[in-house]
């Protein structure tokens, strides 16, 4: 049975859009990116419909937060409820059972041995926030480890993490002292020019050979901060050996590991957190996004032991909200009732179609990614693996105007990053579409 989206019956943007564009450009910030002129007037599973009645086949799923797609029947069930009964009371100051409940649920997932504790955010910025001053009040130490390529948030303690675009970063300074970055497992671009694996995972080794031999003690470093698999920076999957040898330098020198797994966690890799496709034990977790299904909630936990600081050292008003705590109880249900499984299995379909696409388009110079967390990079020249930058956001674009909604990342990678519960149609479909993109692009480049 055919889909029987997307349909575009309009040119794009439409009349409806053009006057929403208008209007928005005209009173809000211009930091906004807007990538492409999509005017969303309402969505449903993996479906987005635009002002004007045209609709899309949704493969960035509001940049990984829609994780069980547009509007799940049993996500807004849950809002409804609560919503009867009251929106908001300070989780900071007073209880409510979903605040705990939540907690109990992620403590009880999280793959750290021992009790841990959860503190509740707004976002992944704040948790990233929060889990600076975590580091710091219970190490008593001043610096802090990242990566290059990394995105943690955008704002001040946050963007002194991130590490992807220089206009992210430009005239915000000066940014949180004692922050030093080094290169990530990228492979396919490795930064100290090395092949893997005889290589012998240097790139985790360099905190301690460089920063260790130069700048401080290993006994100064608070805390090392990770996305297990970079998102912004280009859905980079380092070998599976990179974050072993972080865990075992931590380890070393009681230096808490913070996994950032605000993009990546929650199901999208078919485990609940990517970290553990890589075996290891964090001491602090990260969660946003895809958390309450498109709710604004953030979540920090850690072993008890480290989030021991004193009543009133942390707080939030609005983290925790009781709507996007049933949510994401709700969202919980969902992802470990089958949605994860289905991540696993349609990722997999999806990495082997993309891989015949590698075959078929020299455009494509790498195709990486854990269940349904896909990196297609595009490349200029095999040879030279020169990065098409300028390409990747026109392909995005063009994909849009034939119906499907893509983001690009990094420099020059187009992410595939759909809600847990697509079906192996709607990959066919994307794939499809995406071919017919990438297809066009090449003849119109060999035609020049």
């Amino acid at each position: 049975m055919a889909l029987s989206y997307p349909k575009i019956k309009t040119e794009l943007p439409g009349k409806r859009a053009k006057e929403i564009i208008e209007k928005d450009s005209q009173y809000t910030s211009s930091s906004y990116i807007k990538e492409y002129p999509l005017v969303i007037g309402r969505g449903e599973g993996a479906m987005v419909e635009d002002v004007d009645g045209n609709q899309f086949l949704d493969f960035m799923a509001g940049i990984a937060v829609n994780i069980t797609g547009h509007s799940h029947p049993k996500v807004v069930e849950a809002i409804k409820k609560q919503s009867e009964k009251f929106l908001h009371i300070c989780g900071t100051d007073f209880y409510y059972a979903s605040f705990a409940n939540l907690a109990e649920r992620l403590a009880k997932r999280a793959p750290i041995a021992g009790e841990k504790s959860v503190f509740f955010n707004n976002s992944g910025s704040e948790a990233v926030d929060t889990a600076i001053k975590l580091a710091r009040h219970y190490t008593r130490r001043p610096f802090i480890i990242a990566f290059f390529g990394a995105f943690h948030g955008r704002t001040m303690g946050a963007i002194s993490l991130t590490s992807s675009k220089p206009s992210q970063r430009s005239f915000f300074g000066p940014f949180l002292p004692g922050v030093y970055h080094v290169p990530y497992g990228y492979c396919y671009r490795c930064p100290y020019n090395l092949e893997y694996d005889s290589c012998r995972i240097y790139c985790a080794e360099a905190i301690e050979k460089t920063l260790c031999k130069s700048h401080m003690s290993p006994e100064e470093i608070a805390a090392i901060f990770v996305e297990p698999i970079q998102g912004e920076g280009g859905y980079i999957v380092p070998p599976i050996e990179f974050h072993q040898k972080l865990r075992d330098f931590t380890r070393r020198h009681n230096i808490l590991l913070v996994v950032d797994e605000i993009q990546s966690g929650m199901g999208r890799t078919g485990k609940f957190l990517a970290i553990e496709n890589f075996n290891v034990e964090p001491d602090v977790i990260l969660l946003a996004k895809g958390l309450a299904s498109g709710l604004p909630l953030g979540a920090v936990i850690s072993k008890k032991k480290f989030m021991s600081w004193k009543a009133g050292t942390h707080g939030s008003t609005f983290g925790g909200n009781p709507l996007a705590c049933e949510a994401a109880l709700a969202t919980l249900d969902l992802i470990e009732k089958g949605l994860m499984m289905n991540a696993l299995n349609m990722g997999s379909l999806l990495m082997e179609k993309l891989k015949k696409l590698k075959e078929q388009y020299s455009l494509i110079g790498d195709v990486r990614g854990r269940g349904l967390m896909v990196g297609v990079e595009l490349i200029k020249d095999r040879k030279t693996r020169e990065p098409a930058r300028q390409e990747s956001h026109e392909i995005a674009m063009q994909a849009f105007q034939k119906g499907l909604l893509l983001l690009p990342c990094g420099e020059n990678v187009i992410r595939f990053s759909p809600s847990l519960a697509i079906s192996a149609q709607e990959v066919d479909m994307a794939v499809e579409i995406f071919s017919e993109v990438l297809g066009q692009y090449e003849r119109k480049r060999e035609s020049r």
